[in-house]
C-alpha cells in the first residue's frame, strides 16, 4: 500500500517517477513544539497511485523541493503549515502551482476549515482513522499506526481532488478556486515587513509612544526569535507585550509581574526589555495611532452593502463567507477613508472578486466615508 523510503539511493526511483507524472498528493507530518520552524518527520507524497513516505531525517529532499516547484499541480488539503514547512526546508518562495482540496470545499458549501477526515466521509464516503495526529514523528522506528496513518492521509487524496475539480468545474467555479489557492500560497510567504510589527500587536487603544515601546519590542523579539529558532511566546507573548506597555515597568521585580512573562526571559533579557521600553527614538519618528475598527456602515450604505453581497452569492452560488472575510471588509474601509491605492488592498480582492465585488464596494463605501471616517477616529 505504500513504500517507507529512508535510504537516499531509494529516493531516486520515486524522484523518476515524479518526472514521468507532475500532479502530486502531498502531506507532511513534523513537530513544532519548542522551535520557530518545524522539524520535518515525513513527507507523503502520491504519484501515480503509488503511496510513498519520505524520511524527514535521513534524506537530502533538495531535488525533491525543486520538483515540487516545477510541478504542474501539487495538492494538498489544508495546506497552510505544509506550504510553511517547504518554504523553510527549500529556502524558496512562492508555490504557485497548488490546488487545496479545502479551500475548493469551501467554494461548495463545505465551510471554510472541513476536516480532512470529514472531507473524505463526504464526497466520497471513505471512513480513515485520526488517531495518530499528535504523535511524535521525529522518533525512530515509526510504529506501524503512524506509518498507516501518514500513508492515509495521501492515499485518497488524489480521488477526493479530483472529485472536488468536478464539482467546481460543473458550476463554473474551478479558476476561482484555483486562483484563491494561489493567494493563500502568496499569503504564507509574505512576512509583515519590520517597521511594521507593531500592527500586528497593537491596537487603537495605545497611545503613539506605546506604540514605538512595541514596535521596538517586536523587532527585538523577531531577531531573537530566528537567531535561537524558538518560538515567540518562548521570548514574550503579545499579550505580556501589550501588558508591558501599559504597565511600564521601571525595574526587574515590576517587569515580573508583567502578564505570562517567562521569569528566565527577565532573567536574562529584563536589562535589553526594560531599555527598550525606556529609549525611544525621537517623537517625530514614532507610529501614528492606529484606526478604530468600523463595527458597521450607515444603515442605509449597510443594506445596500449586504443586498450587493447576496446578489452575488445568488449570481454564482459561491457561499457568502468565502466572499468576503472580515479583515477584506477593512481592508476596504481603510482603502476609502485614507484614499489609499487599489495595488495595496488584499490579492483576494484584486482577482475574481474585483468586478464582481470589490468595485461595487468601494462605490457604496465611498457614499459613505464621512460616516466611517468618524467611526474611526481615534482622540489623542
Amino acid at each position: 500500500m505504500f513504500q517507507f523510503i529512508q535510504q537516499q539511493q531509494d529516493l531516486t526511483p520515486v524522484l523518476e517517477k515524479m518526472d514521468r507524472n507532475e500532479v502530486y498528493g502531498l502531506d507532511t507530518e513534523f513537530i513544532k513544539v519548542d522551535t520557530l520552524w518545524p522539524k520535518l518527520g515525513v513527507f507523503q507524497i502520491n504519484v501515480e497511485n503509488n503511496v510513498y513516505l519520505l524520511d524527514g531525517t535521513t534524506l537530502d529532499l533538495t531535488e525533491f523541493w525543486n520538483k515540487l516547484f516545477r510541478a504542474q499541480q501539487n495538492v494538498f488539503h489544508a495546506c497552510s503549515e505544509d506550504i510553511d514547512l517547504i518554504y523553510h526546508y527549500a529556502q524558496h518562495k512562492t508555490l504557485n502551482n497548488v490546488f487545496d482540496t479545502q479551500v475548493g470545499m469551501s467554494f461548495l458549501g463545505h465551510g471554510l476549515q472541513v476536516s480532512y477526515q470529514n472531507a473524505l466521509k463526504q464526497m466520497l464516503d471513505v471512513d480513515i482513522d485520526k488517531g495518530e495526529t499528535r504523535s511524535n514523528w521525529l522518533a525512530r522506528p515509526l510504529s506501524p499506526a503512524q506509518l498507516s496513518y501518514a500513508a492515509n492521509d495521501v492515499l485518497y487524496l488524489m480521488n477526493l481532488s479530483e472529485k472536488v475539480k468536478q464539482e467546481l468545474d460543473s458550476k463554473s467555479l474551478l479558476h476561482f478556486a484555483l486562483e484563491d489557492c494561489q493567494h493563500l500560497t502568496q499569503e504564507i510567504a509574505t512576512e509583515t515587513p519590520l517597521h511594521l510589527l507593531y500592527q500586528d500587536i497593537g491596537n487603537y487603544r495605545h497611545s503613539r509612544r506605546q506604540l514605538m515601546q512595541l514596535q521596538q519590542l517586536a523587532v527585538w523579539r523577531e531577531h531573537m526569535v530566528k537567531a535561537l529558532n524558538t518560538p515567540r511566546s518562548f521570548i514574550l507573548k503579545n499579550s505580556s507585550m501589550i501588558d508591558l506597555v501599559e504597565k511600564n515597568p521601571k525595574n526587574a521585580f515590576q517587569l515580573s509581574g508583567v502578564k505570562d512573562i517567562r521569569q528566565n526571559v527577565v532573567r536574562e533579557h529584563g536589562k535589553t526589555i526594560l531599555d527598550l521600553v525606556k529609549f525611544l527614538p525621537e517623537q517625530t519618528d514614532w507610529p501614528l495611532r492606529m484606526a478604530r475598527p468600523i463595527r458597521h456602515s450607515s444603515k442605509d450604505v449597510g443594506e445596500k452593502i449586504d443586498h450587493l453581497i447576496q446578489n452575488v452569492v445568488n449570481e454564482t452560488s459561491i457561499p457568502k463567507e468565502v466572499l468576503m472575510r472580515k479583515k477584506w471588509m477593512n481592508a476596504l474601509h481603510q482603502h476609502v477613508v485614507f484614499h489609499n491605492d487599489e495595488q495595496d488592498l488584499p490579492d483576494y480582492l484584486l482577482g475574481w472578486r474585483y468586478d464582481l465585488l470589490t468595485q461595487p464596494l468601494i462605490q457604496l463605501l465611498r457614499r459613505d466615508e464621512s460616516y466611517l471616517s468618524t467611526q474611526m477616529k481615534v482622540m489623542d
